[in-house]
């Protein structure tokens, strides 16, 4: 198969794509010649057919950045000339942001101009927090032994690392994942979804373009269960760093486990809570709520997917709410206007609406949405939905949905709510609003959860650690957190004057 296809872009016309697999900086093909299919989920039909990686090619891979990282990078190359490559990288994709906005709706249904701004923009702005942070890492002087001796510590790369990346945010996992890889000097091998590889893929040219080194970026499309795995199992990976279900990450530990104990970081799922106190602002807690659930149609794993609204304001709060969801820009993803688009699979749609089913035969109202975008025509939308007067034994409420579905329940007081909060396998996230300083504080300390917001939600930064508690995780992204992951500590004893 050819490593390159032409595609009709909305606003741009004929673009030419990588499909192939990028090894050693340049495009090749799977060496079983075979592919895999993608589909346009605001339309339902094919999109691209994609190179599919084996374990072979996985080899191959491995072993280009293994040479890159005892050669070219990894401690052979200043820690300000690996910032200065992500800063002119970060640089390129500012330059072509329209070009890479329109190819990521375009494969994930997200409206053109989410995509542009929030996406490409978050993504060009986590490299360039890790270009800044490339060189200031750095160990300790432990001088507290006499004239014995001296020790230091060294923060070094960990090595080759295999990435595996979702669906939901394409660009914005890869730039999470491939930052603070490279700064802390290892080199990546990266798997996208196999729903959504293209702007990995188109990422690559930009990376040669910048001057990255063959072997420090290598990108190989496939399956979970063929690419990931061979990916996870492999013997001269150091690290794997996953975002996705709790389910594959477990896979995932249990092949790292089995195979060479790499190290492992996981960014799971999440049931994440809203917290409504009587004394909130009812309008901006409504807002910010909304945001936190329809955005990107809900696909979030950060999603404020659980609400709890003190009695008090239970009925005027979700009164509100259903005017933030009949106010969401539900359309085409190529429509500048649109930031509600269609859910990334016919798959991941039925599932959804199963849920809602589910939902509705336990006892939960409907009090808006709970069905297709009635204008689909053959993509994958569900229109926002709350479900209200649900219970904490309800599926709806323990499980992830992934879709844009909140579930929402009363509370009497502050006690209680910790514990409705705290009753899930999940701890992602949580927002807490109220007006009540000391009961933020408060709440802040008792809920389980990786990120808590207060009187907002959502807004996250590459400076600051993100990762989940319980079934939400091992280990943090973003921040000096994040590029630690990426490092080991050697401890270096220097004798003075100790002798046998």
């Amino acid at each position: 198969m050819p490593t390159h296809a032409t595609i009709e872009v909305p606003s741009l016309g004929k673009i030419e794509v990588p499909t192939g697999l990028f090894i050693d900086n340049e495009w090749v093909e799977s060496v079983s010649k075979e592919t895999f299919s993608t589909v346009n989920p605001a339309s339902g039909k094919p999109f691209l057919d994609f190179a599919h990686a084996k374990k072979e090619d996985v080899d191959i891979a491995v072993k280009s950045s293994r040479k890159a990282f005892k050669t070219v990078w990894g401690n052979n190359v200043a820690a300000t000339e690996r910032a200065a490559l992500l800063n002119k990288f970060a640089d390129l994709i500012e330059r072509d942001a329209a070009k890479i906005g329109a190819l990521e709706s375009l494969n994930s249904g997200k409206g053109v101009r989410i995509a542009r701004e929030f996406d490409v923009g978050d993504s060009i702005a986590a490299l360039r927090y890790y270009a800044g942070l490339a060189d200031k890492s750095h160990g300790q002087t432990l001088n507290h032994f006499g004239k014995e001796k001296f020790v230091y510590t060294l923060h070094q790369p960990i090595g080759v690392c295999g990435q595996i990346i979702p669906w939901n945010y394409p660009l914005m996992m890869w730039a999470w994942k491939v930052g603070p890889a490279l700064a802390a000097g290892c080199t990546v091998v990266m798997k996208p979804s196999e729903l959504t590889p293209l702007t990995a893929l188109v990422m690559c040219d930009l990376a040669k373009e910048a001057g990255f080194p063959p072997g420090v970026i290598n990108t190989v499309g496939g399956l979970g269960a063929t690419t990931g795995d061979a990916i996870s199992r492999h013997m001269d990976i150091d690290k794997v760093a996953f975002t996705g279900s709790v389910i594959t990450g477990r896979r995932i530990s249990i092949a790292a486990a089995e195979s060479n104990l790499k190290k492992v970081t996981l960014e799971l799922g999440g049931k994440s809570p809203s917290i409504i106190f009587n004394s909130a602002d009812i309008e901006e807690a409504a807002s910010w709520v909304a945001m936190g659930i329809w955005f990107n149609s809900g696909q979030d794993c950060t999603a404020s997917s659980r609400l709890y609204v003190q009695e008090g304001i239970y009925d005027e709060f979700i009164t509100a709410l259903a005017a933030k969801a009949k106010a969401c820009a539900i359309g085409q993803p190529s429509d500048e206007s649109t930031s509600f688009g269609p859910l990334i699979s016919e798959a991941q749609r039925d599932k959804v609406l199963s849920y809602i089913e589910s939902g509705k035969s336990e006892g939960a109202r409907v009090v808006t949405g709970g069905q297709k975008w009635p204008d689909s025509n053959g993509g994958y939308w569900i229109e926002p939905t709350i479900l209200a007067d649900t219970t904490n034994s309800m599926k709806v409420v323990q499980e992830e949905i992934f879709g844009p579905v909140i579930v929402a329940s009363k509370f009497k007081d502050e006690d209680e709510v910790i514990e409705l909060a705290n009753n899930s396998i999940y701890g992602l996230a949580a927002a807490i609003f109220t007006n009540d300083a000391k009961q933020q504080t408060r709440l802040a300390t008792a809920i389980d959860a990786g990120t808590i917001w207060l009187n907002q939600y959502g807004i996250l930064h590459p400076s600051v650690p993100f990762g989940g508690f319980k079934h939400s995780g091992i280990g943090r992204e973003l921040g000096t957190y994040g590029l630690e992951a990426y490092q080991q500590v050697k401890a270096v004893h220097q004798n003075l004057t100790q002798t046998m």
